[in-house]
């Protein structure tokens, strides 16, 4: 491999790795805004808290959820599209719809059809699997189930091999 072409893909790997880096604790808002852009959704916390969101839906597989306290500083930061957080969501009787956005972030795909009624919401994850974790949200705004199914594009990849 040419040795420019190596240091380019060294260089966006290491740019790639920073873009997803979590911000510094006691970092402040402007200063996350500066570096993140606006977030994909906003969520009120207690105490006059906010939960910023970076989603990559709907075909991206990380969702960043950023805590600032009252006074705009960060307080925490995860990415929330992963196993724990999906056995935590699954463990958690009554859940309504928007503790549901707040907890994971928005969905990268949502259809009619869910039980009873409502709709199913879904989201990629990080996984060599081709799973991806689903969630029926009833039409009164409760979380009636939640489960890992086959992502539709990898079971339509299956379709077309001979």
């Amino acid at each position: 491999m040419p040795r420019s072409l190596a240091s380019c893909l060294m260089l966006t790997l290491l740019l790639g790795a920073c873009a997803v880096a979590p911000p510094p604790l006691g970092s402040g808002r402007d200063e996350v805004l500066r570096a993140r852009g606006q977030p994909s959704a906003r969520y009120a916390l207690p105490g006059g808290g906010e939960r910023l969101e970076y989603a990559t839906g709907p075909y991206g597989r990380t969702t960043w959820m950023i805590d600032l306290d009252a006074a705009g500083r960060v307080t925490g930061a995860r990415q929330v599209l992963s196993e724990a957080e999906f056995l935590a969501v699954q463990s958690a009787p009554g859940l309504t719809r928007e503790a549901l956005l707040r907890w994971i972030g928005r969905p990268g795909e949502r259809r009619h059809g869910g039980r009873p009624g409502g709709e199913v919401w879904s989201w990629r994850y990080p996984t060599n699997d081709c799973l991806w974790f689903q969630a029926s949200v009833t039409d009164d705004g409760l979380v009636s189930s939640a489960a890992y199914g086959i992502d539709p594009r990898c079971d339509g990849m299956a379709d077309h091999t001979p």
